[in-house]
């Protein structure tokens, strides 16, 4: 991938679902500093395999899918910091934007954002799916398991968390 045309879709495209990048980030990453490396591999990796989207799926979907598997990789791996650099800043990423949405929330939305940090890789990936308003298709699609799976798998991690955030806000109240 090397031409300017191919440069300016991607940065385009990635503009336009930035906000993925953000809510995978605060998913897997407590502190700053790691979200800004996740954020980093995942576009780094977003850019290499970018000559290899064919547009069979939507932009965001196929974005989703590498954002969790890098997510996921980032989280099991110790080494947190990728051998070639590439700048954010040439991506127009705003890391910030990442702290600020967490900052904006109500006290329920970062209850729920802990709750969902807690939970297993992919538990987690499948309620950010979930919560951004993808249906379940897209989910199996992005995740690689069947639509059945993918309903069972919500409705048992939607109980869950209602189980701790009523369990969260007793303790809170005591």
């Amino acid at each position: 991938m090397t031409g300017i045309a191919d440069h300016d879709r991607f940065v385009a495209l990635l503009e336009e679902h930035k906000r993925i990048l953000y809510k995978v980030a605060n998913a897997y990453c407590r502190n700053r500093e790691d979200r800004s490396d996740l954020i980093q591999n995942t576009v780094t990796e977003l850019w290499r395999s970018f000559g290899h989207f064919d547009g069979r799926n939507r932009f965001s979907t196929w974005m989703y899918r590498i954002a969790v598997n890098v997510a996921i990789s980032f989280y099991r791996s110790e080494n947190r910091r990728i051998r070639e650099t590439v700048s954010i800043d040439e991506f127009g990423m705003d890391l910030a934007a990442a702290d600020r949405v967490m900052e904006a929330a109500g006290d329920d939305v970062q209850i729920l954002h802990r709750l969902i940090g807690q939970l297993g890789e992919l538990d987690r990936a499948l309620i950010i799916l979930y919560l951004d308003g993808n249906s379940h298709d897209e989910i199996a699609g992005i995740m690689g398991i069947s639509t059945t799976n993918v309903a069972t798998k919500i409705g048992r991690i939607k109980q869950q968390l209602q189980r701790d955030h009523h369990a969260q806000l007793a303790t809170l109240r005591t």
